[in-house]
């Protein structure tokens, strides 16, 4: 069975909660039976040797968990002969036996249902006679890993909760990361760690999420690296800070074997769950545009007792969007070069890329990264691509052990073209990107190549054939006789510092009534030209120029009595992505549109003439 028809199924159960339950209140009921669902199936095959042990260790008066957990050999058990099937032998009994089921799960497994509340949506049910008939439904559903793999059951997860955040109105910021922008991301992240992909060698790695949500990132980047080298150790580490995301992150990594004491709960920015510690990769896609009034006081004292020793030294930005925060955690989190450095990629959109002036929170962020050469690549998203909003995005790809090829050099790729139609909307998510354009994205960022989509036009200027990428490598086609070539950036390569400029303040002297300029009567200013308010203006100044020749190019000429208060200089970084990528189209001429509207309107009046007939 597919995800979409497992989830289909599962969806059923709403048309028991109807009346009894609203919309938006389904998925405390199905998300946490899925779940259990799950549990249940896995544990099914090692049951009865469990039960045989937990007997013969209590009876010794030994402590029987360890020993539990090395026969389940999954990281949780469940001591209890129940299961959900034979749940439904006894229904007068089944709300008490359900919850000595729950009792009988290990530590790790039952703090699962308590973040769900399992007991209160228990409870809800049994008092409206429905948790009978919830329950066999369930135990019907076969959700053994045999007939449904980890890959299918997370995807599974992701469309019940892309349903219920739908049915519940969840801002845009709370949206869900579809797996073929992780499968981009994870492709870049490894694509120049040969060694870590190269089949046979067995490495151990750590990968993190700090908004883990219900694991998808991290459970795509496990996938990857197994399918390349199956020898390869992928240590896992989380922390979401919602309780019913958490909770099945957390399932999906019991399921997996991982030590689920690495998936934290909390708020990664006010409560680092994973303090002192860094990982070789990592991978993010946190809330757009959510402000951090809430942790502003914890996040305001690290930045200014600990500055640069903590995780927000370089800045802060506005406190409408925390985005920025997330990316200064992860750089936090990089293990040193010197330790073999870290790489990771992160969802923005399209504020942190320019976002403030020179001096501001975001421009020192942006500061911070470019100037201490951390910034890889920036790959531009096509929009519609996320389930609750359609906004433009953007994947940073961030490091401390760049190829030498790289180094003080960032790659923008302008993918925002590369998309299908989605056969069925999925809420805002109407487009998706093919394995072929992340393919496409893949090979620019590994070739670390210029490119442009090259269309041939022929003397109409319509397009003949396919437009094709072409990189510095590659030889353009030959346009038709009178025809052109339309060549449109998909990925272009500058120095980091052509990111960077200084904001001068100009200013203009003041003048008395009669026109002469005002001099300053008293201390430093004695004798100095005033600055006039009113006239003051600034002007950004690219890095690579020197300002007094573009300030005698630009500014005397128009300004003749002009200076620069130097006082006031202030460096800033912004990344313009769509403008590197802006191609401008002449607009036809005069001649032809003026043909074009005398055919327009001779065949008008033949219409005319023939409706007078």
């Amino acid at each position: 069975m597919n995800s979409q028809a497992l989830s289909s199924f599962i969806w059923s159960v709403a048309d028991l909660l109807r009346g009894d339950y609203k919309q938006s209140e389904y998925g405390r009921v199905i998300l946490p039976f899925t779940v259990l669902r799950r549990l249940d199936c896995v544990l099914e095959a090692t049951k009865p040797v469990v039960l045989a042990e937990h007997a013969a260790r209590t009876q010794a008066g030994l402590n029987p968990e360890p020993f539990l957990l090395r026969k389940t050999g999954v990281g949780f058990y469940n001591a209890s002969p129940l299961d959900l099937p034979t749940l439904l032998g006894d229904q007068d009994h089944i709300r008490q036996n359900l919850y000595a089921y729950l009792q009988a799960f290990s530590p790790a497994a039952r703090d699962i249902f308590e973040r769900f509340d399992f007991h209160a949506q228990v409870e809800r049910l049994a008092k409206a006679d429905l948790l009978y008939l919830v329950t066999e439904k369930f135990a019907r559903i076969d959700l053994h890993p045999d007939a449904v793999d980890n890959a299918t059951m997370g995807s599974v997860f992701e469309e019940l909760i892309r349903k219920f955040a739908e049915i519940s109105n969840e801002t845009a910021g709370e949206h869900f990361t579809p797996r073929e922008v992780i499968r981009l991301m994870v492709n870049l992240l490894f694509i120049e760690d040969s060694e870590v992909l190269a089949p046979g060698r067995a490495v151990v790695r750590t990968v993190y999420d700090p908004t883990a949500g219900t694991g998808g990132m991290l459970s795509v980047a496990a996938e990857h690296l197994l399918a390349h080298n199956p020898q390869a150790r992928l240590t896992m580490f989380g922390q979401e800070l919602n309780d019913e995301s958490f909770a099945i992150c957390k399932a999906d990594m019991l399921i997996k074997g991982q030590d689920v004491a690495n998936i934290v709960c909390g708020n990664t920015l006010s409560d680092d769950g994973h303090a002192q510690r860094q990982f070789d990769y990592m991978l993010a896609n946190p809330p757009f545009g959510v402000e951090w009034k809430k942790v502003e006081r914890q996040v305001r004292q690290e930045h200014e007792l600990k500055g640069f020793d903590g995780r927000f030294g370089p800045g802060l930005p506005r406190v409408s969007d925390g985005s920025m925060l997330f990316l200064l955690h992860l750089v936090s989190k990089m293990r040193p070069p010197a330790e073999g450095g870290s790489r990771f990629g992160i969802v923005l959109n399209g504020s942190p890329l320019f976002t403030g002036g020179a001096g501001s929170g975001e421009s020192e962020i942006r500061r911070h990264l470019l100037e201490n050469d951390l910034v890889e690549a920036i790959v531009g998203l096509p929009t519609d691509m996320f389930y609750n909003t359609g906004i433009a995005t953007y994947v940073w790809i961030v490091s401390n052990r760049k190829p030498e090829d790289r180094r003080g050099f960032v790659q923008l790729i302008d993918a925002s073209g590369f998309w299908q139609k989605m056969r069925k909307s999925l809420g805002s998510k109407r487009r998706e990107m093919s394995d072929e354009h992340i393919a496409t994205v893949t090979r620019l960022f590994g070739d670390f190549a210029e490119a442009e989509q090259v269309t041939v036009l022929d003397a109409q200027g319509q397009p003949v054939g396919e437009p094709r990428l072409v990189t510095g490598t590659d030889t353009a086609p030959r346009p038709p006789e009178g025809g052109r070539l339309k060549r449109v950036p998909i990925a272009r390569i500058f120095r980091n510092e052509e990111f960077g400029y200084t904001t001068i303040t100009v200013e203009r002297p003041l003048r008395d009534a009669a026109g002469a300029v005002v001099l300053g009567q008293k201390g430093k200013q004695k004798g100095k030209p005033q600055p006039d308010s009113a006239l003051r203006d600034t002007e950004n100044v690219p890095l690579s120029e020197d300002i007094p020749a573009y300030f005698a190019r630009e500014v005397l000429p128009h300004a003749p009595d002009a200076w620069i208060d130097t006082e006031k200089s202030r460096v800033g970084y912004e990344i313009p992505f769509n403008r590197h990528f802006y191609v401008f189209e002449p607009p036809r001429s005069l001649h032809a549109i003026d043909e074009e509207l005398k055919a327009v309107s001779a065949n008008i009046m033949k219409m005319l003439g023939e409706l007078a007939e």
